[in-house]
């Protein structure tokens, strides 16, 4: 049992979903469910809820619009809310604005690319500094963190602080061009990885991650950041050559180039490899761990690669070859 809102000790604990419908959000919607949570989710495309678990209340809204978000909810409250959709600090502080005194845990889903890039020692841990002057993405969510943060010291906003590492689904292939470098495994055409091959990734499959975030609901952690992340450890070329395993080859051609190389070449790709994927990370998750035994590594990678194979061969939308991708990689390759 945990508090309610109003000191209340409940059996059937309310819990708020903002989002709720995303990759790394859908499943711990299903594990709240499952662990007998009244759960509601808010979203504003009714369409992207069909896939939520029965007996979960819907409520469609922006959340951009607190106006409309208000007239929704009404008087209600929660005991937690877990907000997956806040990137900018503004967002941030309409939702403290909106939830202070609505819910007795608000959970934020930042991002473990906030830690210090380059980071200066691995393990990463929650003290590691939270820095990355390569993406604006990473230096909002640290915004937002700082916005909640603050809400906590002055006003006792009860925020817990939630930092992901890259989180992956069946729909999910974790490769610079996605299906396109799947395509071209299977074409013996050269496929781009980035850096020398060697670099270490960390892949969470979103089950895994839902064990922790779920297990932190009701427990007094306000003002507190978890990195909640696999142990699932591995270069990148293993993951390309784990994927190639899936698509029934056996010796992909792997091609490796400079990211800021690919970053020049294609400037939508230089943030997110620049300010993450080019470096190293590990993390340690002895903290989650502490607080929520039942939580661990129990999808792996180099297993979950035939499914996700299987789910984009039967969902032929999915399986999509960009031809400026392709032409971008023939570029590299020849260089």
């Amino acid at each position: 049992m945990v508090s309610g809102v109003d000191g209340s000790l409940l059996t059937r604990p309310r819990v708020l979903f903002i989002g709720g419908t995303g990759i790394i959000s859908t499943a711990s919607v299903a594990r709240a469910v499952a662990l007998g949570y009244t759960v509601t989710v808010l979203n504003r495309d009714r369409s992207r809820t069909r896939s939520v678990p029965a007996g979960v209340e819907i409520i469609v809204a922006d959340i951009r619009d607190a106006a409309a978000v208000a007239a929704a909810l009404g008087p209600r409250t929660f005991d937690i809310v877990a907000d997956f959709v806040t990137f900018l600090p503004e967002q941030a502080r309409a939702a403290v604005k909106l939830f202070q005194g609505r819910t007795a845990q608000y959970i934020f889903i930042s991002s473990a690319s906030a830690y210090q890039k380059p980071p200066a020692r691995l393990p990463i841990t929650e003290s590691t500094p939270l820095r990355n002057p390569f993406w604006r993405y990473s230096r909002d969510k640290i915004a937002c963190e700082e916005v909640f943060m603050a809400a906590y010291r002055d006003d006792g906003f009860p925020v817990t602080v939630v930092r992901p590492s890259s989180t992956y689904d069946n729909t999910r292939l974790p490769l610079l061009f996605g299906w396109t470098d799947v395509h071209r495994m299977r074409e013996g055409l050269p496929v781009i990885v980035h850096g020398d091959g060697t670099s270490l990734w960390t892949l969470t499959h979103t089950d895994d991650f839902a064990v922790g975030l779920v297990g932190l609901f009701g427990l007094s952690v306000a003002g507190e950041a978890f990195t909640i992340t696999s142990d699932d450890v591995l270069p990148w070329d293993a993951v390309y050559r784990s994927v190639a395993a899936a698509a029934g080859v056996s010796d992909p051609v792997l091609v490796h180039v400079a990211s800021d190389r690919i970053a020049a070449a294609a400037p939508d790709l230089g943030p997110g490899l620049l300010g993450d994927k080019a470096h190293s990370v590990i993390f340690d998750n002895a903290k989650i761990k502490s607080l929520v035994p039942a939580f661990g590594t129990r999808v792996r990678f180099c297993d979950a690669a035939g499914a996700i194979l299987a789910w984009h061969l039967a969902h032929p939308e999915a399986c999509v070859v960009n031809k400026e991708d392709m032409a971008l990689s023939d570029r590299l390759a020849a260089h």
